[in-house]
């Protein structure tokens, strides 16, 4: 079984800063991705940002330049830096691996960007 507990969302305004983590229950080792996704009201859950054990990231477009995922693997946590927070970016925020082919989610954490 993995944990994975998602922390960091809240109210920012358009242009702002969040720092989104994601704290597993095992170490990161374990997992050949760590994976960022969101879902906006009334749309479907997209993949925002991913890394692998080996360092290789991957963007959606949307953010590309904007967020950046990275791993503390220590503290067992992944994390998403989103700067120039846009109103489209408003989404719950979900951590997501795989191990032995079981998928594991977290529990999500709110982002809302509003003026």
């Amino acid at each position: 079984q993995v944990q994975l507990v998602e922390s960091g969302g809240g109210l920012v305004q358009p242009g702002g800063s969040l720092r989104l983590s994601c704290a597993a229950s095992r170490s990161l080792l374990s997992f050949s991705v760590m994976e960022w996704y969101r879902q906006a009201a009334g749309k479907e859950r997209e993949l925002v940002a991913s890394l692998t054990n080996g360092g290789i990231t991957n963007y959606a477009d949307s953010v590309r330049g904007r967020f950046t995922i990275s791993a503390d693997y220590f503290k067992k946590s992944v994390y998403l830096q989103m700067n120039s927070l846009r109103q489209e970016d408003t989404a719950v925020y979900y951590c997501r691996t795989k191990l032995n082919n079981h998928e594991y989610w977290g529990q999500g954490t709110h982002v809302t960007v509003s003026s």
